[in-house]
């Protein structure tokens, strides 16, 4: 007979090495998980290769990993293969990011919650360079307003509400820290056409339109580690922004035409649109002003995304100048 199985995913595009070593630790330190924890590391073409990693990993350090090599397809087609060649016996399926670490009660906490009958789950967290918790940072979730799961102390609970439009307003969930029931979502994939914004969020909304049940906990279970990320690396003045802002942009243009949505939501979807155009433009004119180069082939496949932004440039692009 199979034995039931948790399943960690880990997506791998890192330049230095001794990065992904710090996250397998993380797991190989898990306490009190009641179930065999099975690691698929999947190297996205990484310049610091995973097999350097996992040979390096010291003796004691007892895991059961799985290389998978691909060509470079972005982190949401790097868990996307992982989610493919996950065994047959997983029971959960966790991911954790190459440069993030968890605390070592996460998978016991998550199995506990999920076995009370929950289908997804996830934690607070520390981003990356932050001392107090996202929870507490953006006070998205009062955990005060959802039931405890078993003695109050323990700080997991049910979360009450619509989580699809609580994604769609103000994420509160870490990738870092989602483990989900396997079985009910073994089809559902990232898009990997989103590949610096947007993949994770799509998928939680899709878990949450068939109806997950969900379980979260309150106290830290990961942090976040500096190591590449594409969402944080391409902040404003970077070469990456304008690619940040195109996926930005196709992001909320799939979630409005992908599913079905309130009169409120869709004024959400539409100003977060707008908004998002006019960083637009203020990056193609910080382009122009300071010779810098487009990414090549960008402007193009923006056109073809979101036709709008175009249409609004001049309006934007005269805001900009005035002040306004």
């Amino acid at each position: 007979m199979s034995t039931p199985c948790v399943t960690v995913v880990i997506p791998y595009f890192q330049r230095q090495p001794g990065v992904l070593r710090k996250a397998l630790r993380s797991v190989a330190a898990q306490i009190a998980c009641p179930l065999p924890i099975h690691v698929l590391v999947v190297d996205d073409a990484s310049p610091a290769a995973a097999a350097a990693e996992v040979a390096g990993l010291r003796p004691e350090t007892a895991i059961d990993v799985r290389i998978i090599e691909q060509p470079n397809g972005g982190p949401g087609a790097a868990r996307n293969t992982g989610l493919s060649a996950a065994s047959p016996d997983t029971k959960y399926l966790a991911f954790l990011d190459s440069d993030d670490e968890w605390s070592a009660d996460h998978l016991a906490r998550a199995v506990r919650a999920l076995d009370a009958g929950f289908d997804l789950y996830f934690a607070d967290h520390l981003q990356l360079g932050q001392q107090t918790s996202a929870f507490a940072r953006a006070r998205r979730i009062q955990p005060q307003d959802h039931p405890a799961i078993g003695a109050v102390e323990e700080h997991l609970h049910s979360y009450q509400g619509d989580l699809f439009d609580q994604i769609l307003r103000g994420n509160v969930i870490g990738t870092s820290t989602v483990v989900f029931r396997w079985a009910k979502f073994a089809r559902e994939r990232f898009q990997v056409e989103f590949k610096t914004a947007g993949e994770d969020y799509l998928f939680w909304m899709a878990l949450a339109r068939q109806g997950a049940a969900t379980a979260f906990s309150s106290r830290s279970e990961a942090t976040y580690g500096r190591g590449v990320n594409v969402f944080s690396g391409a902040g404003w003045g970077t070469e990456a922004h304008l690619q940040r802002l195109h996926h930005e942009i196709r992001f909320r243009c799939a979630v409005r035409n992908q599913h079905p949505l309130s009169a409120a939501q869709r004024r959400h979807v539409q100003d977060d649109l707008k908004r998002l155009r006019q960083d637009f433009a203020r990056d193609v004119l910080h382009r122009i002003r300071h010779g810098k180069r487009f990414p090549p082939g960008l402007l193009r496949e923006h056109a073809k995304a979101d036709l709008p932004t175009y249409l609004a440039m001049p309006v934007n692009l005269s805001r900009i100048v005035l002040g306004r």
